[in-house]
Order: C-alpha cells, then sequence, then structure tokens
C-alpha cells in the first residue's frame, strides 16, 4: 500500500493528474472507473487543461465506478459532473465512454454495466479487469455506493449491485468487491477533516476498522493507493 499526503485538495488533483498521465504513457487501450464527489471533480477541471496533460483519450476507455440513479442532466449525476469538468474539454471518442444510465430501471441497469464490464474488460479469474478504479470515501466509510449498512453487497457475486442512500434512500448502482479488487491497480482520493477518524481507523487498522466497505479494498494482484490531503490524514 502506497499513501501520498498533500497540503490541500488541489494538490492532491495534480499530483494524482501527474501520476496518471506519466503512467499512461505507451499504454493502450487503458480502463479507468472514475468516481463522483469534489475532489475527482477538482482532477476532471485538471486533466481538462490539454496544453499541460498529454494524454491520447483515443487509447483510454471511461467507465464509473457507481452512479446515482438520475438522468445525466440531473446535478446529481456523476457522468453529468464528468462531462461538464472533463468530457466536453478534451477529445475522446464517445465510444470509448462507457456510463452507467442512472435513468433507467435500477436492477436491469445494474445487469446490463455488469454485461457490459463483462464484454469490455479484459478478465481474469472470470472478472472484469480495469486498470485503474479510482475510488472516494464517505465520513461513514463507504466506497463507491457501497454503504456500512449494506456491507453484503461487497461479496456479491454480480459485477453491479443496487444500492440505498441509509439517508435518502436513493438508489444507486455500483460496482461491487470482486471487481474492485480484480484491478490492477485501486487508487483513493479522500480529503476533508471529515473523514480523518475513518481514514486512521482504516490504515491503522484499529478495532472493528472491517466495518467500513472501504477496509475492504485490497488487490488481489494489484496496486492500492491513497492520495490524502493534511485534513484527511490529520489522525493518522
Amino acid at each position: 500500500m502506497e499513501l501520498n499526503i498533500y497540503d490541500t485538495k488541489i494538490s492532491v488533483a495534480r499530483h494524482f493528474a501527474d501520476y496518471l498521465v506519466n503512467k499512461m504513457k505507451g499504454a493502450g487501450p487503458y480502463h479507468i472507473a472514475l468516481s463522483g464527489g469534489s475532489t475527482p471533480r477538482i482532477l476532471f477541471e485538471e486533466l481538462s487543461h490539454t496544453e499541460k496533460y498529454d494524454i491520447e483519450w483515443k487509447k483510454v476507455n471511461l467507465y464509473w465506478g457507481d452512479e446515482r440513479c438520475v438522468p445525466p442532466s440531473d446535478q446529481e449525476s456523476n457522468f453529468g459532473m464528468t462531462e461538464d469538468y472533463l468530457l466536453r474539454n478534451i477529445q475522446i471518442p464517445r465510444g470509448n465512454i462507457h456510463r452507467i444510465k442512472g435513468e433507467n430501471d435500477p436492477e436491469q441497469e445494474a445487469k446490463r454495466y455488469g454485461n457490459l464490464l463483462d464484454r469490455e474488460l479484459p478478465e481474469a479469474d472470470g472478472v472484469p479487469v480495469f486498470d485503474l478504479v479510482i475510488l472516494g470515501m464517505g465520513e461513514d466509510g463507504h466506497t463507491a455506493s457501497i454503504f456500512p449498512h449494506e456491507i453484503g453487497l461487497w461479496d456479491s457475486d454480480r459485477n453491479c449491485e443496487v444500492a440505498i442512500h441509509p439517508e435518502s434512500g436513493q438508489k444507486r448502482v455500483t460496482i461491487t468487491g470482486r471487481v474492485i479488487n480484480q484491478s490492477r491497480e485501486v487508487a483513493f482520493l479522500v480529503t476533508g477533516a471529515g473523514k480523518a477518524d475513518k481514514v486512521a481507523s482504516i490504515l491503522e487498522k484499529q478495532k472493528g476498522y472491517r466495518q467500513y466497505p472501504a477496509a475492504l479494498v485490497d488487490p488481489v494482484d494489484g496496486k492500492l493507493s491513497w492520495y490524502l490531503d493534511k485534513e484527511a490524514a490529520s489522525a493518522l
């Protein structure tokens, strides 16, 4: 496990952008699962500076680790946020963009997207393999859209499941632990003081830490990286 700590969330995004560009040089095709959230938004804004970041987007395939069950035009849509802050600013073939269709029936969409991953990605042990999964972590320790009250979804034998937000009741489609842990690399981007206690609990393996879905991320044969700002790392 690799731990990277920077002063601010902007620094987190910029350092990860530099790392991503260097990692993808000469690679292709490259399959990435994206995350929603404020830090990925800054990352997407950063990667939109194409004069600064030289990426052959035609070799990159983009997917999503989770999506709220809303239309892509909704302000809560992870795809919509990515469209606004990244996709409209880069030259990427539309066929390389594989969104979760949040406007569809959730159960049917979870099945469709799971089948899409099987079809589009290489596989290992019968599981689709991403080159990189970018994850965030909530203040409750959730990741993707697997929350502590539904932690059993992590061990699903399906690629995707329908999750329910514990407070709003909103349905979401999420990839599951079998897909996340089969990835060649998983990178957490976590910022903010509100997440410091959970970060410390997980990274220091404190008592009861495995009740948090983010603690279950452990790539079978890949790399795990954490990118934190000083606030998120303040309890370490």
